[in-house]
Parts: structure tokens; C-alpha cells; sequence
């Protein structure tokens, strides 16, 4: 099995538990670690040998886009299920949506959630 990685996918989004984050919007971050066995692409050199990051984005696009959600772990799960069903070639998916920084009373980095996916 090989790891392909997409780290730091940044969005405006309009997600959060406060009204004023729905309202205002949040800067969000994605990472995508997908599993799958993918040596046939190193041979190969195409495209539909490998997982096309165009196809990953517009998954993660849709949910971030999409409406508003109050949960960093909705949107996580959202985007897992979506993913994991599009590319079945994929063993093992590891999915985190982080919120930069969150409503909090004192100066924090962000929130982060991280889910996983195995067949």
C-alpha cells in the first residue's frame, strides 16, 4: 500500500455552533490521506491509475461550500463518506478538518477533528 497525501486544503467557510460563525464565516483547513495501492500509476504514468486530486477537491468543495453545518466533525464525516465511496480502490482513508482560529477566550491556533475510514 502506498500513501498519498493532500495537506492543507484552506476554505472560507460558514460553518460553526455560534450563529455569528454561520454568518461571518470561518478560515478552514483539509488534509486527505488516502491508502490504496497505487504502484500500477509509478508504472504507468496516468491519471486513471492513481486518485485524481481535481475529483478529491470538488468532493471537498460541495461539502465546504455546501450549507452550513455546526460541527467540525460533520464536515468531517461528510467529506470521509463522500470520498470513500467515490475511490473504492482506496483501503484506507484518514480525513481532518481543522478551524483556525476558533471563538475561544483566549488565542488558539485552531480546532481539529480527525476520522478514518478502512475497508
Amino acid at each position: 500500500m502506498e500513501t498519498l497525501t493532500l495537506k492543507s486544503l484552506r476554505f472560507k467557510g460558514y460553518h460553526g455552533y455560534y450563529k455569528e460563525e454561520r454568518e461571518q464565516g470561518n478560515d478552514f483547513e483539509v488534509d486527505i490521506v488516502f491508502s490504496a495501492d497505487l504502484r500500477k500509476a509509478g508504472e504507468t504514468d496516468q491519471l486513471e491509475d492513481t486518485i485524481d486530486y481535481q475529483e478529491v477537491l470538488a468532493i471537498i468543495k460541495d461539502v465546504m461550500d455546501g450549507p452550513s453545518l455546526k460541527l467540525i466533525e460533520t464536515l468531517a464525516k461528510r467529506i470521509g463518506d463522500q470520498l470513500f465511496e467515490k475511490f473504492s480502490t482506496v483501503a484506507s482513508l484518514k480525513v481532518s478538518v481543522r478551524k483556525l482560529n476558533p471563538p475561544l477566550d483566549v488565542e488558539t491556533a485552531y480546532s481539529e477533528i480527525t476520522m478514518q475510514w478502512q475497508r
